[in-house]
């Protein structure tokens, strides 16, 4: 990378965040480590502008229909952000991602979708791989996020049964109340069962998991949505692939 410093700076991203905090900060740090990659100076690194809100409604709440909707919250975050300066727009959650329209409908910025991001790299990493594993929250299972996206490449969600599921949602919330041990515990042994019903490879559907679980913990891929999002933010950021059908804007 040259030294010139009137190259054109990397594109400002705007991150709709704190869900959970935690997870945000993860993506942050990934963000970095691949920004750092590519940079020969720090002003070369990409500049993130972060709205980190834990006061948005519960999204699994919502999508069961018992509890408010993000989805005008999350509107506001986007349009603080492009007013902040934002060029694109992330969101590291999984389950907020029932919400996107309102996210896209609500500035003209791209917005990179994490879902289809992640199956996107679950195809082309993984190619014979047909049996695809999601550890995911109660709202993006019933909101069937990733299993749309993986059906529209003929691929065939593995998921957790609902016993096995309220298990894993009650290690979510561990993670998301700082007892890392205990949440391992319970994500694991969701993921191993994933395995043992033919998961190929697993998504880490819950930006909670990649906190806790890593891939020398399982005999198959485990597929890192918080890095995978990271990776592709930084090269957006950079001008590499904009045009990617993976990159929702506003009609």
């Amino acid at each position: 990378m040259s030294d010139d410093p009137a190259r054109a700076a990397p594109l400002t991203v705007g991150v709709l965040g704190g869900m959970g905090p935690a997870a945000t900060i993860d993506f942050m740090a990934k963000v970095l480590r691949h920004s750092q990659a590519g940079a020969a100076r720090e002003q070369d690194n990409v500049r993130l502008i972060v709205d980190s809100n834990p006061a948005l409604p519960d999204r699994n709440a919502a999508i069961a229909g018992t509890g408010p909707s993000p989805a005008p919250m999350l509107a506001e975050m986007a349009r603080g952000l492009a007013a902040a300066g934002a060029d694109v727009l992330v969101m590291p959650c999984n389950a907020a991602h029932a919400f996107a329209d309102a996210v896209i409908a609500a500035t003209p910025l791209p917005f990179l979708h994490l879902i289809e991001e992640a199956v996107d790299t679950v195809a082309r990493s993984h190619p014979a791989a047909r049996r695809i594993g999601v550890l995911a929250v109660a709202g993006a299972v019933e909101a069937q996020l990733y299993e749309r996206a993986l059906a529209a490449r003929s691929l065939l969600p593995v998921v957790p049964d609902p016993t096995a599921r309220a298990a894993f949602m009650a290690a979510i919330w561990q993670i998301k109340a700082s007892d890392l041990a205990a949440g391992r515990d319970g994500v694991l042994a969701a993921a191993m069962r994933l395995v043992e019903q033919g998961a190929e490879v697993v998504v880490a559907g819950c930006t909670e998991v990649p906190l806790v679980l890593g891939p020398a913990d399982l005999a198959v891929p485990l597929i890192d949505t918080v890095d995978v999002l990271a990776r592709r933010t930084v090269e957006v950021a950079r001008g590499a692939g904009v045009s990617n059908e993976w990159v929702s804007t506003h009609p």
